[in-house]
């Protein structure tokens, strides 16, 4: 995809726009890109109607709400996150504090939520009435014990003014997950990487796989090595593809140059594009059962 003017901000899913809009706001006026990222998701993470992400997302098979996040900051190589967070609306911005108030990365279970407690966030019931008629739906169809493979994780990666690179990723997992079980979201080089010298990437989909590839991670390598933003996301899905995974993964990425990329694998997605020209929604290109690799897969 083509370069465009920056700051620049791409997310994924239609509410990647409300988080961008949320986001250039912030940089306009001239504030710290992280407090861009931070708000930006922030605005997905409370929106009841968002039952992928924070508060109203669909629970796990017990019936809790479990919350994943990171988020990372190029300009000195620092990331912070949480993972299995209960009972706190804005995981993305207890991930913030772990980054700035830790020497650790990774806080897990009832000690994200003791570190929250500590550090003034206060305790929310995140099951909507809207969530858990769907919890109860799925009990009594017999589906209580099986993860849904389709998800909407809300990722973001931001080049500011100065071309330094940021991204976020929060989300409540796949609906009816096992207890306790953690996705790609807050794995640093999975779910969000950035590298200041090259750019960022960030994933949504079924975290199993991505994890097992180190989605991000690798789409920035691929960067690394000379391809475009969207060469590096489809030549990961490609990878995905040459090891007969066929779960749905979807992948954005941007280049300190201001060039964009995202690919998936199996179906479409949108991503939400804001730059000084404007706001973009454009749909990912789909990777799958590519010739040369001889591959005849159900996707």
């Amino acid at each position: 995809m083509k370069s465009l003017s920056f700051p620049l901000i791409i997310s994924t899913w239609d509410f990647g726009a409300e988080a961008n809009r949320v986001a250039w706001k912030i940089l306009m006026s001239r504030e710290n890109p992280l407090d861009a990222v931070e708000k930006a998701i922030n605005a997905v993470e409370k929106d009841p109607g968002v039952t992928s992400v924070g508060y109203g997302g669909i629970p796990n098979a017990d019936g809790f709400v479990e919350l994943d996040a990171a988020i990372m900051l190029g300009p000195n190589h620092k990331a912070g996150a949480v993972a299995g967070l209960k009972e706190i609306a804005t995981p993305i911005s207890v991930a913030r504090k772990v980054m700035e108030k830790t020497n650790s990365i990774l806080l897990v279970g009832d000690e994200a939520l003791k570190f929250a407690l500590r550090n003034g966030f206060k305790k929310t019931n995140l099951l909507t009435e809207k969530a858990k008629q769907e919890w109860l739906k799925r009990a009594e169809e017999g589906i209580i014990k099986r993860m849904d493979s389709s998800h909407d994780t809300i990722g973001l990666v931001l080049l500011d003014s100065k071309r330094d690179i940021y991204a976020g990723c929060s989300t409540s997992g796949l609906a009816m997950k096992t207890p306790g079980r953690v996705g790609d979201s807050c794995i640093i080089g999975a779910g969000l990487y950035v590298d200041n010298e090259i750019g960022g990437a960030a994933a949504t989909g079924v975290g199993e796989q991505i994890m097992m590839f180190c989605g991000s991670f690798l789409v920035v390598e691929n960067m690394r090595r000379g391809m475009s933003p969207q060469q590096a996301c489809e030549a990961a899905i490609k990878r995905m593809i040459s090891k007969r995974q066929k779960k749905w993964v979807g992948l954005i990425a941007l280049d300190k140059e201001g060039q964009y990329g995202a690919a998936s694998l199996g179906k479409e997605f949108p991503l939400a594009i804001y730059c000084k020209k404007g706001e973009l929604i454009q749909k990912s290109k789909i990777v799958h059962n590519l010739p040369n690799l001889g591959l005849n897969m159900e996707i």
